[in-house]
């Protein structure tokens, strides 16, 4: 609402152009389509809301379901932390020659194809089965990882329930360390307590959601900074210039 307002502000105040930059995850990104008769599409509503209000584009990082960008009749630039992602797993893990990326649901499969072929190594991915929403009921793992680095990527960490049930069980299979690298990392209930309890090397996110004080909490979580891809988004689009070497690479 906060958002809206502001946005409607700046445009009955004259501006010119409106950009939204909405780093966070995008309000209500998980219901992007009916799972069951006269649910709603929440994700449209809130398109609809914003381009109401008067912007003109939007700025996003990671949306969890890229079809939301076809809800805009506006322009939509849906940043990746892939680049940064990518960078990170190369300077902090030694032997990512030998590790194998993981997605802890079939949705994002994608995903992990993409960094595994930008780091030519092996993925596997857990089928998972919910009986109700935050709920996990019974997961597969598709893939060896015996003997293997596993890291899990997922776009969005809640309360942390699938990740935690992911990386025990990629222990039992066989793998030797296990990562965890989410985007947007909200880390809502009993998250930080499952994170200390769980079996992690490392759990990484990017700051499109400020972490110091769950930092404080867990010393398991690390951060990347993805300020400047957004800033050079901001510029070039600001400026008029192609946005799209952000979608590969991280600015210097």
């Amino acid at each position: 609402m906060e958002l809206l307002i502001m946005i409607n502000a700046c445009k009955i105040a004259s501006a010119s152009r409106v950009t939204a930059v909405i780093p966070c995850f995008f309000p209500y990104a998980r219901q992007d389509k009916k799972d069951k008769s006269r649910a709603p599409i929440s994700a449209k509503l809130v398109a609809n809301m914003l381009s109401i209000a008067g912007a003109d584009h939007i700025i996003t990082m990671d949306l969890h379901a890229s079809q939301i960008q076809g809800f805009f009749d506006i322009p939509v630039d849906n940043l990746y932390a892939e680049p940064a992602v990518l960078k990170w797993i190369r300077e902090n893990i030694s032997e990512w020659r030998n590790c194998i990326i993981v997605s802890p649901d079939a949705g994002g499969a994608k995903r992990v194809t993409s960094i595994a072929d930008w780091l030519n190594v092996d993925f596997a991915l857990i089928h998972k089965e919910r009986k109700k929403a935050n709920e996990v009921d019974r997961m597969v793992l598709v893939g060896d990882v015996k003997d293997r680095v596993a890291i899990l990527v997922d776009d969005m960490a809640d309360t942390c329930g699938t990740i935690c049930h992911a990386a025990e069980k990629l222990l039992s299979a066989g793998a030797t360390r296990v990562y965890a690298i989410l985007t947007h990392g909200i880390f809502s209930g009993p998250a930080i307590s499952r994170i200390n309890g769980a079996c992690f090397a490392a759990v990484v996110v990017t700051n499109t959601i400020p972490q110091e004080d769950k930092m404080r909490h867990c010393s398991k979580i690390q951060v990347i900074d993805i300020s400047m891809i957004l800033a050079e988004a901001i510029r070039r689009t600001h400026n008029g210039e192609s946005v799209s070497y952000l979608f590969s690479h991280v600015p210097l």
